[in-house]
């Protein structure tokens, strides 16, 4: 679909998505001269065209100048849709054969990034509107499925359904499928309000703890009571 489309009009799609994803947006001209990660999907774009077309080293030696100016290496071979947003737009890695949806979003620090020497498919596949927080690592030819969310500094080896979020290491699915667009079509940034597994398991262990004491507590008492009734009884 992007490949028949002109470059001009994915620039103009790829700049316009930033306002309803950055609520520090607020201009155009802003976001096209100070927006690192809209530089290196500007320059990844021509990049992909002329790889496409079978001129590798230019492509790759605008690839390298594009990751010398804005910290993003994209190699020119990936695949990447409509509405493409890098917020922040630092050391970010995404593999020759990634594939990329439209509407997906990423932070600072995300490698998308192969696991094997083996020909062919290396790197993950993005499906559309996938969130994706700061330095995660999604490894290997798996999918990602439309609407995910992938928590900050998570790490993902294995297949992502639709809709979910996954966090940790490995990453784990800790949320069903839920709408994630705000009002007027915003992307919800709610990461404060991503599960923690971990802390829920150690409250419920918490709780569980709390209820032996307090058991104990009370076997206790009835032995010393226990005890007090018999001597009270021998003594008699």
């Amino acid at each position: 679909m992007t490949s028949s489309a002109s470059l001009w009009r994915l620039w103009r799609e790829d700049v316009a998505c930033v306002k309803a994803r950055d609520p520090a947006a607020r201009d155009a001209v802003e976001i096209i001269l100070t927006y690192p990660g809209v530089h290196a999907i500007v320059w990844h774009r021509l990049a992909h065209r002329l790889w496409r077309s079978g001129f590798k080293f230019p492509a790759r030696f605008i690839s390298w100048f594009a990751r010398l100016v804005t910290n993003v290496d994209i190699h020119p071979g990936a695949t990447i849709g409509r509405s493409f947003f890098i917020d922040h737009g630092a050391c970010v890695v995404i593999g020759e054969t990634a594939e990329i949806g439209d509407n997906v979003t990423m932070y600072h620090g995300v490698t998308l990034g192969g696991v094997s020497w083996s020909p062919g498919k290396r790197h993950p596949s993005i499906e559309d509107g996938v969130l994706i927080g700061a330095g995660a690592k999604i490894l290997g030819p798996i999918k990602v499925g439309t609407g995910a969310r992938i928590g900050a500094n998570s790490v993902v080896v294995e297949e992502v359904p639709p809709g979910v979020t996954a966090v940790g290491i490995p990453a784990k699915i800790v949320r069903a499928p839920q709408n994630r667009n705000g009002a007027g079509g915003r992307v919800n940034l709610d990461h404060h309000l991503i599960a923690d597994p971990v802390g829920e398991i150690l409250s419920l262990l918490l709780d569980r703890v709390d209820f032996l004491e307090a058991r104990l507590n009370h076997m206790q008492r009835r032995v010393k009571q226990t005890g007090v009734e018999r001597h009270e009884k021998v003594e008699g």
